[in-house]
């Protein structure tokens, strides 16, 4: 900013001083040029008038008499006239008789100087005449005045008689003060520039100090502060920037204390419920296996609690993995792993959960190994969530899981079919105890922290967890792993739209469908489309674990396409 204010500052000072200097400049030329017409003309008009008087007094018939007498009156024209060098020319003018004297001239003259104009002026009128001239010099062409008359010679012949004035002195003085104002400007736009570099430096160096002072306060150096001086406007601003920075640092460190509570309260929470926990649970175990035994509301009763106790369990233990991530506690047990298995472990456990909610799991492998760095346990973590919330959602549509790498890259995508995501829960699901739909029930007694665990597991591992979703069409996750921790990710082998989304237009119809209150499932076209691509798995585990489906090089080419 500083170096901007001080270039257009010069500039518009440049600017300034061209037209102050250009105005300047032709006032004193013109000045300079009116003050030497008024010497020259009075002096011109007279010596004029003495020289044709006396020549035309001149009868003589005799030429050399004549020319000597001519000369002679001539040679009083030579002078310094108004300090400017003077000099004449007579040219005799086209007539008929004789000559006695011819074209005369003195300082290296000739009646080239004389314009047309003035020529034709004297040759046709009896009056005095003058015009501006250049004279031809060895340096250039110098600014000069002709003053004409027409006089008369024996025997009888017209003369045109010229005194012209050398104006250089003139145009020597002009070109000094010319160079004079240049070189007052070019110093005057230094002292300018330099006014405004000191002037914007003084005034901007607080603006670059808070500035920094802002960086830092950014960076996380709470007690960085600006420097006060003075009492006017920069050390008002320091003061209030102060005061803001004193206020932040305070509702900062409010903010970090109450985070930490929180986070030591939901730790300590977590581990004191454990042991009572433990005791309730062992005692649902036994009411549960003795429940054949009882009457069928108690019964009913042993079966409920034996429910609730597992899923008290299992949010328990997500709320202590939270806190441990919270902590920044966590360890990562990476080594290289074959994708493949660790994936099929996570599908087989979900199996049961499909089968009761009818939804079909099938499965998209490449051929040979899918190796990275990774800890096995968090991805067999990470895509049973995942498989667990498409089934969730998957209306009893069938459920596709892809697998795939490139070079840097291995990735997993779980892609259901049933009531989808909108772009707001696509950008919200992976909250902490967020629902798309808080009325809807869940079937399989997920805590609400599945996919926030995932996103903190697959952060662990350095990789990348999107989602993507359309409104009666499903949804699509997607988990990308990078094979080392040394790679950074770019893209991912699979993904985030999958080929079968349908287009703009297809969509918009699908939203006024539901809209208009259309609560059927898939037309059979479609449904039978959807069957047709790769088989079901069974409805047992062992089925799905057997099932590797290879895709073919058109799903794969689609896929690097989409």
């Amino acid at each position: 900013m500083q170096l901007r204010t001080v270039v257009i500052t010069v500039l518009l000072s440049t600017l300034a001083l061209l037209g102050t200097g250009g105005f300047l400049s032709q006032q004193i030329a013109t000045g300079l040029f009116q003050e030497r017409l008024r010497q020259v003309e009075s002096e011109a008009y007279r010596g004029l008038s003495q020289v044709k008087g006396t020549l035309e007094a001149v009868s003589s018939t005799d030429r050399t008499r004549t020319v000597a007498f001519v000369r002679d009156t001539l040679r009083t024209l030579e002078s310094d006239g108004a300090t400017v060098q003077r000099d004449f020319i007579l040219q005799p003018l086209p007539g008929e008789g004789n000559i006695y004297v011819s074209a005369q001239a003195s300082g290296g003259m000739t009646s080239a100087v004389i314009p047309e104009e003035l020529a034709t002026a004297v040759r046709e009128n009896q009056g005095q005449y003058w015009q501006s001239i250049g004279i031809p010099q060895a340096s250039g062409v110098s600014p000069g005045l002709a003053f004409g008359t027409k006089v008369a010679l024996p025997p009888g012949r017209e003369y045109a008689l010229y005194l012209v004035y050398d104006l250089e002195s003139v145009q020597e003085t002009l070109n000094y003060i010319h160079r004079v104002l240049g070189i007052a400007g070019v110093l005057l736009l230094i002292v300018i520039g330099g006014i405004a570099w000191y002037v914007t430096r003084q005034s901007l160096q607080p603006v670059a100090h808070a500035a920094a002072v802002s960086e830092k306060l950014a960076a996380g150096q709470l007690e960085e502060r600006m420097n006060v001086h003075g009492e006017d406007e920069v050390a008002r601003l320091a003061q209030s920037f102060n005061r803001m920075a004193d206020n932040l640092q305070e509702q900062i460190r409010q903010l970090e204390t109450l985070s930490h509570m929180q986070q030591r309260f939901v730790s300590d929470v977590s581990h004191e419920l454990r042991t009572p926990l433990t005791t309730v649970r062992m005692a649902a175990e036994v009411l549960h296996d003795a429940r054949e035994e009882f009457d069928p509301i108690n019964r009913r009763s042993a079966e409920l609690l034996y429910n609730q106790v597992e899923r008290f369990q299992s949010l328990l233990n997500d709320l202590l993995e939270i806190s441990r991530f919270d902590a920044g506690v966590v360890d990562l047990d990476s080594d290289n792993w074959d994708l493949k298995p660790i994936v099929q472990r996570a599908v087989d456990m979900a199996q049961i959960h499909a089968d009761r909610i009818g939804s079909p799991l099938r499965t998209h492998y490449p051929q040979g190994p899918v190796v990275a760095a990774m800890d096995p346990r968090r991805i067999e973590r990470v895509v049973r969530n995942l498989v667990l919330n498409a089934v969730e959602h998957s209306e009893g549509q069938p459920i596709d899981i892809f697998i795939g790498d490139n070079e840097n890259a291995v990735a997993v995508s779980v892609r259901d079919h049933g009531i989808g995501l909108s772009e707001e829960a696509a950008s919200r699901v992976f909250d902490r105890f967020w629902r798309a739909d808080p009325a809807r029930a869940r079937t399989t007694g997920g805590s609400g922290l599945g996919l926030s665990i995932a996103t903190e597991d697959t952060r662990l591992h350095g990789g990348r967890l999107e989602a993507w979703g359309q409104v009666g069409d499903g949804s699509n996750f997607l988990l990308t792993l990078p094979k080392s921790r040394d790679i950074e990710l770019t893209d991912s082998p699979l993904p985030l739209i999958p080929a079968d989304a349908p287009s703009l237009e297809e969509e918009e119809e699908v939203l006024e469908e539901l809209g208009d209150g259309v609560t059927d499932g898939p037309n059979e076209e479609s449904l039978e489309a959807t069957l047709a691509e790769p088989e079901e798995n069974s409805g047992t585990a062992a089925a799905s674990s057997s099932v590797k489906e290879e895709p073919t090089a058109t799903e794969q080419e689609r896929r690097r396409e989409g």
